[in-house]
């Protein structure tokens, strides 16, 4: 059994309003993002929360999903991670294994995440791979929940990606390299 914590707890400084709820094709980023979770192979559906947590979640209330505030966002993106690594070894002890995903990614589709889970080798982890380089979204196995657990600061998933090389498959995602951090990214975005 594979789970999904979606990463949403920034609050879009760059941006200057919550880009979880910007628009997109008929559905906010988040929503989309919550969308493509929950038609995957992967259950359960956690979203990390923090940063305008009281204007994002009313969009979010009404799927079948555990919505986790993290009173700690504004440490980075680890406390976000270890909040969603915690929250789902609660609701799901036996789970096997974990994609960690951004909502600011609106070309990441089922199809993608339902690869990942089958890509998986033993005891391993599943990158998305573009602009040379390993990123989100990314499948852990379980055996690696601690490590994630000890993120500090701003440090992403990456961090432990690149220890286990040899651990690492990579699925290439050309669109993975677009996500929103300024108005221009999504403008640029809308025109597509």
């Amino acid at each position: 059994m594979t789970g999904i914590i979606i990463l949403a707890a920034g609050s879009s400084s760059r941006l200057g309003q919550p880009k979880q709820n910007l628009v997109f094709k008929g559905g906010t980023l988040l929503q989309r993002a919550v969308e493509t979770a929950i038609a995957s192979v992967c259950d359960p559906v956690i979203v990390i929360l923090g940063a305008n947590a009281g204007v994002i979640r009313p969009t979010i209330d009404h799927y079948k999903i555990s919505i986790i505030e993290n009173p700690d966002w504004a440490e980075g993106m680890s406390s976000s991670i270890r909040a969603g690594i915690t929250a789902l070894q609660k609701l799901a002890p036996a789970i096997e294994s974990v994609i960690l995903m951004l909502c600011d990614q609106p070309f990441v589709d089922t199809y993608l995440l339902n690869h990942l889970v089958l890509a998986k080798p033993e005891s391993g982890i599943v990158s998305s791979f573009y602009n040379d380089t390993p990123g989100p979204p990314v499948l852990f196995d379980a055996i690696y929940f601690d490590e994630l657990l000890m993120l500090k600061g701003a440090e992403g998933a990456k961090k432990v990606i690149q220890k286990y090389p040899d651990k690492t498959v990579e699925i290439v995602f050309p669109p993975g390299r677009i996500d929103i951090d300024s108005i221009e990214d999504f403008e640029r975005i809308s025109g597509l």
